[in-house]
């Protein structure tokens, strides 16, 4: 197997979740994500961050 498809081969079993033992009492992303999103939330508002600026990416 040349260096390419190994690197590919690596890159599909970590997407899937395959590279090392799952924790099935871990929470899903999205959880995890409106979490974050709350901390943010609230840190802006005790004025601990600055809100972040939207950034336009054209396409």
């Amino acid at each position: 197997m040349d260096t390419k498809k190994l690197r590919q081969k690596i890159l599909d079993l970590a997407i899937h979740g395959k590279l090392v033992p799952q924790d099935p009492n871990d929470e899903p992303a999205s959880v995890l994500l409106e979490r974050i999103k709350a901390e943010k939330e609230r840190l802006i508002k005790e004025g601990k961050i600055k809100k972040s600026k939207k950034v336009y990416k054209g396409f």
